[in-house]
């Protein structure tokens, strides 16, 4: 919308900044943060009073059962927060062309079944929302309309065939075909959205990567939709791609205001509400600027997360064992820091910031890789 405003620089001059994907960009983002910050408390209390709060869950390990018993009652949901304040604020500073369009689409998709997933939870007053395959296959239904957009859509229809791999100066496949960039496609949104819904589970942890992964695909974005710097890189460049810049640093903000109110020891979850639909958004954006390879990297954390779930569950099947104490890794990570502060003799009160923050950190590193990857081709 404030875009336009760059149209009437006859008038006032200094308006031409608005024609800026930066400037935009950072008034997106400070513009998502407030949002947060304002509305944070006053969402907090409506959830409160609806009784829209964190159900404990079914572990079979004794101490992650204290620790879920000591949640119960924060409010959840508070996902509408990021989504409300970086939809919100993308329409004001983003141009609205198909790549925005695209992933806010998708962002409110999977944040409307995160929200009928958490909705069920607090109704059932228990962890069981949606079913996994019935996710799964909602999922995949919109999976399926994104692919037949992106063929239709002359700007997409032949990148969206293409497999880009970093460190190559071109396409490692020209040309998937339909059956297989079906499954590339599924695997880059399907996997994105409920890696980051696994890695939801200490305070401040999956908001917290996710800001890492929003500044890198940020970068990423503003590289793919600049002509002179994404020809320098090497990297696939189509108009209007840079409008994604804005949408990163809307979301970026938005995640800084919700760490505010998600921090140890957290006011308020994101809930699946939150996690599927930054999940969602982050995949997307990967898939519209030819970076998707390079989100195993920049998302790290997540995918480590995801395949701990993966590895503990195929182990348990295969074997009978379990490689890890519980699965996602955070999880195994809580419960060997707890026995180790029981020995010592150590409170356990800041345990859970501990890994929160060295996890973090790794997210942080991992988003650096994944941008100094542009450059080596």
């Amino acid at each position: 919308m404030f875009y336009y405003l760059s149209e009437l620089t006859e008038w006032f001059s200094p308006l031409r900044m608005f024609q800026y994907i930066t400037f935009r960009a950072f008034l997106g983002a400070a513009t998502a943060f407030l949002i947060v910050l304002i509305l944070g408390p006053l969402v907090v209390r409506w959830l409160r009073k609806l009784n829209f709060a964190e159900q404990s869950r079914e572990l079979d390990v004794a101490h992650l059962k204290d620790f879920f018993r000591s949640k119960k009652g924060t409010p959840t949901m508070g996902g509408v927060l990021i989504l409300f304040a970086t939809v919100g604020s993308a329409l004001l500073w983003a141009l609205p062309n198909g790549y925005v369009l695209l992933t806010l689409a998708t962002m409110l998709f999977m944040g409307t079944l995160g929200f009928w997933d958490d909705y069920l939870k607090i109704t059932r007053k228990n962890s069981k929302g949606v079913r996994a395959r019935h996710k799964f296959l909602f999922q995949t239904l919109w999976v399926v309309v994104l692919l037949a957009v992106l063929l239709a859509w002359p700007p997409t229809s032949k990148l969206v065939k293409q497999l880009f791999v970093p460190f190559f100066k071109e396409p490692v496949i020209a040309d998937m075909g339909l059956v297989l960039s079906f499954g590339f496609l599924w695997l880059v949104i399907v996997g994105a959205t409920n890696a980051v819904n696994l890695t939801d589970g200490l305070d401040g942890l999956a908001i917290g990567c996710s800001n890492s992964a929003a500044v890198a695909y940020l970068v990423m974005a503003y590289a793919a939709g600049h002509a002179g710097l994404s020809k320098y890189l090497q990297i696939p460049h189509m108009p209007g791609m840079g409008e994604l810049t804005v949408l990163c640093g809307c979301l970026l903000g938005a995640g800084l205001g919700f760490l505010w109110y998600n921090c140890y020891p957290a006011q308020v979850f994101m809930g699946d509400t939150g996690s599927l639909a930054i999940g969602g958004f982050i995949g997307m954006i990967a898939v519209l600027i030819k970076q998707e390879v390079a989100l195993v990297v920049v998302g790290g954390v997540f995918v480590i997360e995801a395949m701990s779930v993966v590895l503990q569950v195929a182990s348990f099947k295969l074997t009978g064992k379990r490689i890890f104490y519980c699965s996602p890794l955070h999880h195994h990570f809580q419960f060997k820091e707890r026995l180790a502060a029981q020995a010592e003799g150590r409170p356990e009160r800041m345990l859970e910031t501990k890994i929160t923050v060295r996890l973090c950190i790794l997210s942080i590193l991992f988003a650096l890789i994944g941008v100094a990857m542009l450059k080596i081709r």
